[in-house]
């Protein structure tokens, strides 16, 4: 272990993780009830014999707002990983389009896409990234023809470690990733404890904002979608969910 690498991952958490709870409790705060019935899928909610208005707020919130959580904190990540980099090989942000982090390790230059976990691309996402590296080095070897490049799409956790068939980019996860941006093969294990600051006090806040959030939207669900015997309207749901809307020009016509 770097003990002093990892001391300053330390700092850097305690100075910037308060980023990643107010995100949370932002997010909390945007939410509204009728969008989030009108996005999660009804007929899933009905069949796993859902009856009470807090059994179903509940359940469409926690949803929501786990992936919503995986979202924010592969952002927060990312910033971390960054400061890694620049401690250790003067890593700096990068300006061309797609690319997170440049820096330079042993004769070779590195343009690195940051991401939070493997599974995060689609067919369409990975060619415009596989175009963005193609772009980075043709721009960069205009400058320092000499310097060999590697493009890397680095992932904050995960084992899928694999090259490309085209060789324009490799991908780094976890252990490999975090080996490669620090130099030190134990900081993939090493971090995990750095990022529990102030986890139990930032959570206390968290959770009371989404305990009022239930409440709130439970008593909304109550007045909005369920019956005068308290039973849950969910064809009224359905319909908020799933039925042709119909625009105000087209009513007119």
């Amino acid at each position: 272990m770097n003990t002093e690498l990892i001391n300053s991952i330390t700092q850097y958490v305690e100075k910037h993780i308060g980023e990643f709870h107010a995100n949370r409790i932002a997010k909390l705060q945007s939410l509204n009830l009728k969008e989030l019935l009108s996005r999660k899928n009804p007929y899933m909610f009905r069949a796993k014999n859902i009856i009470t208005a807090g059994e179903m707020v509940e359940s469409i919130a926690s949803a929501t707002m786990s992936s919503a959580e995986e979202s924010i904190f592969g952002n927060w990540m990312e910033g971390v990983a960054m400061f890694v980099a620049n401690e250790v090989y003067g890593g700096y942000k990068s300006s061309a389009e797609g690319i997170d982090l440049e820096f330079d390790k042993e004769g070779v230059h590195y343009f690195v896409s940051v991401k939070s976990g493997p599974a995060w691309s689609n067919s369409t996402s990975m060619k415009k990234q596989k175009e963005q590296f193609r772009t980075a080095r043709r721009v960069f070897n205009t400058s320092r023809k000499t310097v060999p490049t590697m493009c890397i799409e680095g992932c904050c956790y995960g084992n899928d470690n694999k090259g490309y068939n085209d060789s324009d980019h490799e991908k780094y996860c976890g252990e490999k990733f975090w080996t490669l941006i620090s130099g030190e093969p134990t900081l993939f294990v090493d971090i995990i404890e750095p990022l529990g600051s102030k986890a139990k006090e930032k959570n206390e806040a968290y959770f009371i904002e989404y305990s009022r959030m239930i409440n709130k939207f439970t008593q909304e669900f109550v007045q909005n979608y369920c019956n005068a015997n308290g039973d849950i309207e969910w064809k009224k749901i359905v319909r908020l969910n799933a039925a042709i809307k119909v625009s105000k020009t087209s009513k007119k016509e």
